[in-house]
């Protein structure tokens, strides 16, 4: 197989869960295969450099072996190369612990009865 339709390789690759998603993806300008926006008919070869924008975040792959049958999981990781640079680390944000004013928020259970108290003259 020298080349395949780039719509049938991302749904082959699992990066989408239908063809029609992947088709979608790239008539939408999504996908580009070296640097290039694609229509879905593109051929892919083993080599191209396919970026993908996913609503989880962008990928970009080298094409390692092409295939127009959707596998496993496993098998689908042997189709690419994941060239995507890893997320930058979170930095742990520590919340200041809430003081909550005298007045605000919902009164107590003493609070509750002092006003009753009032009311009831």
């Amino acid at each position: 197989m020298a080349d395949l339709r780039v719509d049938k390789w991302l749904w082959a690759a699992r990066f989408f869960k239908s063809r029609t998603l992947a088709s979608a993806a790239c008539a939408g300008g999504k996908v580009d295969v070296n640097d290039e926006a694609v229509k879905p008919s593109r051929a892919l070869r083993p080599g191209d450099l396919v970026r993908i924008t996913l609503p989880r975040g962008k990928k970009i792959v080298k094409v390692a072996a092409l295939s127009d049958r959707r596998g496993s999981g496993a098998l689908a990781a042997l189709l690419y190369e994941d060239l995507t640079p890893p997320p930058p680390p979170r930095e742990g944000r520590i919340l200041p612990p809430v003081i909550r004013a005298k007045g605000l928020g919902r009164p107590t259970k003493r609070e509750r009865r002092l006003i009753e108290r009032l009311h009831r003259f």
